[in-house]
């Protein structure tokens, strides 16, 4: 998420980075949102601070044995429209998140704007294979070497699962060691085994919530909570970037690497 300060004084660039990465938002209704709500609330502490002056008032006039009455009725009016303008800053505070958590980061410069036509090759390794066959699918060859079962994974939960077995079992295992093993032992990386299940303020701390919603599994603990309480992580990112979601952290502690391995649920276009 970008920070609501740089939004405010560079919100043609902001502009232009949407535009770039196709992305349609109204940003000046944002902006006016923002604005909105921050008269409220210098309204707001305004009023609390006059509410905090005639509690002292009060509490002088009691010692002195005076009459506290139209302090007391001017505090209660005063209560009355703080809890108005809370209400109105509530309401503008929800449509101001619609929009603000859909803004995406802003494209460096150099990258070029369109769809993959426009895509340029910076770097290549080897050499294509020519074949004087039509070669077969990575899904047919799976499926030859009994590694994979769709039709089994499909029975058991639904399209768009895999089940591995024998060899395709114990690469998968394997492939998971070698990852975990090559950056903690090599890349300086601290393994993590992290919950599969997040809470949504995780899930919007990493961007897939609200703009990819419909695509993750939410659930509930129990009765007492709406779906959507809690998610499946659809990926490692979210719980393992979550780790330090809403702490500063210190230039001289950087950088800090972790790493893991997670299953992900997610919907599959």
């Amino acid at each position: 998420m970008l920070d609501l300060k740089f939004i405010r004084e560079n919100p043609d660039q902001v502009s232009q980075g949407l535009d770039a990465k196709g992305v349609s938002l109204d940003l000046k209704e944002l902006l006016s949102l923002d604005s909105e709500r921050r008269t409220l609330l210098k309204e707001t502490e305004d009023l609390k601070a006059k509410r905090n002056a005639a509690n002292n008032e009060i509490s002088r006039l009691k010692k002195a044995e005076s009459s506290a009455d139209d302090v007391i009725a001017d505090m209660k009016l005063t209560s009355q429209k703080i809890a108005e303008l809370d209400k109105k800053v509530e309401a503008i505070q929800q449509e101001f998140d619609k929009i603000v958590y859909l803004i995406p980061n802003i494209p460096d410069k150099s990258l070029p704007v369109g769809g993959p036509e426009n895509n340029k090759i910076v770097k290549s390794w080897g050499k294509n294979p020519n074949f004087d066959f039509n070669p077969k699918s990575h899904i047919e060859l799976a499926e030859a070497l009994d590694i994979i079962c769709f039709g089994i994974a499909a029975k058991i939960t639904g399209s768009n699962f895999i089940l591995y077995k024998g060899l395709g079992a114990r690469l998968e295992r394997a492939l998971i060691n070698f990852m975990l093993d090559m950056h903690t032992k090599k890349h300086g990386y601290t393994e993590v085994w992290s919950p599969a299940i997040v809470n949504r303020a995780s899930m919007r701390g990493t961007g897939q919530i609200p703009k990819m919603e419909e695509d993750m599994y939410a659930i509930a603990s129990d009765a007492n909570l709406a779906a959507g309480a809690f998610f499946l992580i659809p990926t490692a990112e979210v719980p393992i970037t979550n780790l330090l979601r809403d702490e500063i952290l210190e230039e001289k502690d950087l950088p800090i690497k972790y790493t893991g391995y997670t299953p992900c649920f997610r919907k599959e276009a």
